[in-house]
């Protein structure tokens, strides 16, 4: 009879279960993962669409937007960071069931976020004009950018904001709303900028001070958005602030991946920013390509990135349950998914590059300068995926060093000393081929970390 009774409640325990450790691997990574993709591609493709309406304002204020990026990008990589180090924990408590540290993760991610808005809107306040004198001195440049990120930094709030509630969303498995919110967001920022750069139905013509305003705007909406939809369906999370005080405890453990997270993805602030210094030697041009480049590269990486997403909470929560199996064909299948992603964006980028340079109005020799760098760049599309689905492996199992040290190989150790190296020997053209050459560095790298993951952390499971 007890025999029974212990049988009956196992069968019905993994109903009322989270569908990560329930439902099938591979439908359940397509559901996690799908909305998230798409979330994350329409997010790239309001990044073209706001520097396409940009490049109508002439080359110099399309080059702004590029040497603008590296801060950008720094924005994203400490709001990312921070998002992937609570999804991580959030997720794992929830897999050993351990809600009250669940509940303690959110809110205390949410004082994070509030923090690290105020901290760039005073960075942003004090050292715009400084930021853009170090790499350019053309005085049309320099009033473009410095309007641009002036606002994106001093607003941070949205984007901050938004990147922290959708990873709420994401943890708990409700990657369907995380992907309304940034849909929204991002449909508003490219209805907002033709309105407010050229100055339609009444609006006065604000030029790239409109970009920036639209982009604002469209984050803020989507943060306001993802707060809603929190509270609405995201019952997991009881999100309670009375008596609150920070936890030492679960930041040091959110940190514990968001920091290398965060380093990580602003090791391509760092890249960015050097890169365009190795280019501005040769021309101002060189850099508004390299500016399209990364603007594109989003069609085919972010897509990637919402692979990364939907994986590393199935992964996590499998982790904390001890499942083996199920951790296992995740990683197997993510791998695949990304690998094929990477292909077509290879194949893309390889038969049409004039066409994906024509999109921003480019110049004549935006054109003859962007073919080579555009079908070079793309072969190191090929190893990428790869490396980007191992690195979020990593993080899942609660320790980003590993993809720091791959990401810091790949984007600063390697290529900025190969790219000077190259530009010496051969000159602008040379520059490219070291994003293939450094990928090929970190591919090694992720192999022997992926090894030692496995024997140590993985196979001990069973």
């Amino acid at each position: 009879m007890t025999d029974t009774v212990r049988t009956a409640d196992e069968l019905i325990s993994p109903l009322k279960e989270n569908k990560m450790g329930t439902m099938h691997v591979s439908r359940l990574l397509i559901t996690m993962s799908i909305p998230i993709m798409i979330s994350m591609f329409v997010q790239a493709l309001y990044n073209i669409v706001d520097s396409m309406f940009v490049s109508q304002l002439g080359e110099n204020a399309l080059t702004a937007l590029s040497l603008a990026f590296p801060a950008q990008n720094l924005m994203i990589a400490v709001g990312s960071g921070t998002g992937v180090g609570i999804n991580a924990l959030l997720s794992r408590s929830l897999g050993e069931k351990n809600t009250e540290r669940a509940n303690k993760t959110a809110i205390n991610g949410i004082f994070l976020a509030l923090l690290t808005a105020i901290a760039f809107a005073l960075l942003g306040y004090f050292l715009v004009p400084v930021f853009f004198r170090t790499q350019t001195d053309i005085p049309e440049i320099l009033e473009y950018g410095v309007d641009y990120l002036s606002i994106c930094t001093k607003f941070s709030f949205g984007l901050i904001g938004q990147m922290t509630f959708e990873r709420l969303l994401q943890a708990t498995g409700k990657t369907f709303y995380s992907m309304i919110s940034q849909a929204f967001g991002a449909i508003v920022n490219i209805i907002l900028d033709p309105i407010m750069i050229f100055g339609y139905f009444g609006f006065p013509r604000m030029e790239v001070t409109g970009a920036a305003l639209a982009t604002v705007i469209g984050q803020t909406l989507a943060m306001t958005l993802g707060i809603i939809l929190n509270l609405k369906v995201n019952k997991e999370i009881n999100f309670k602030f009375r008596g609150f005080r920070p936890s030492g405890e679960i930041i040091s453990k959110i940190y514990a991946v968001g920091i290398p997270t965060a380093i990580m993805i602003s090791i391509g602030s760092v890249m960015t920013y050097s890169l365009n210094r190795i280019l501005l030697t040769y021309t101002a041009t060189a850099a508004a390509v390299f500016g399209v480049y990364f603007r594109l590269q989003g069609i085919v990486f972010m897509p990637i990135f919402g692979l990364n997403n939907g994986m590393i909470p199935i992964v996590s929560y499998n982790y904390g349950a001890g499942n083996k199996k199920r951790m296992l064909k995740t990683i197997k299948l993510s791998m695949t998914y990304a690998t094929s992603i990477m292909a077509i964006g290879f194949a893309i980028f390889q038969l049409f590059p004039v066409q994906l340079l024509s999109l921003f109005n480019a110049t004549p020799d935006m054109i003859e300068i962007g073919i080579s760098a555009f079908k070079i760049i793309s072969i190191s599309f090929l190893f990428a995926g790869f490396c980007i689905i191992s690195g979020s492996v990593f993080q899942a199992l609660g320790s980003g060093i590993p993809s720091m040290i791959t990401s810091t190989s790949r984007q600063l150790l390697a290529l900025i000393p190969l790219a000077l190296l190259l530009s010496r020997i051969g000159g602008l053209n040379a520059i490219w081929w070291a994003f293939p050459l450094s990928e090929i560095v970190a591919v090694a790298l992720t192999i022997i970390f992926l090894k030692h993951f496995y024997s140590s952390r993985i196979k001990p499971l069973g």
